[in-house]
């Protein structure tokens, strides 16, 4: 259990980090879904970038995770509509709660406990996705 304490550390101070640069709140959300900020643009970016660049820059000097493994990432060519169809439905639920799912937790955190249903809903879809999972096309 101890070996977990980490990983609740970097939660934690992620958490602060969002709150602080109001990438949960509600208000900077619907900003960006009407394009009048640059503010959620800015961070999904350097958030983006940075991610781009730490992950070449563990690859050039082979840099490998806590377990001992080296990093990998799956090469994936599945089609664009699933991706497409996928994101579409993920910056709805997005844009109608004001949340993604992260920055949910987060704001129970922060004692918004109405996300709760949004939470709530977010466990009931995925369930639900887990049911028809087979009979959708993939």
């Amino acid at each position: 259990m101890t070996k977990y304490i980490k990983f609740f550390i970097v939660g934690i101070f992620f958490g602060i980090v969002l709150v602080k640069s109001e990438a949960v709140s509600w208000y900077r959300i619907y900003e960006m879904f009407k394009f009048q900020s640059f503010h959620m643009y800015g961070i999904i970016g350097t958030a983006v970038a940075t991610g781009i660049l730490l992950l070449a820059f563990s690859k050039r000097k082979n840099i490998q995770t806590l377990e001992g493994s080296t990093l990998k990432v799956p090469l994936k060519n599945r089609g664009l509509k699933r991706y497409i169809f996928g994101g579409t439905i993920f910056g709805l639920g997005w844009a109608l709660s004001g949340a993604c799912p992260g920055p949910m937790y987060i704001l129970v955190g922060t004692g918004a406990f109405s996300i709760l249903i949004v939470i709530f809903g977010a466990l009931l879809g995925t369930y639900v996705y887990g049911l028809l999972m087979k009979k959708l096309p993939h």
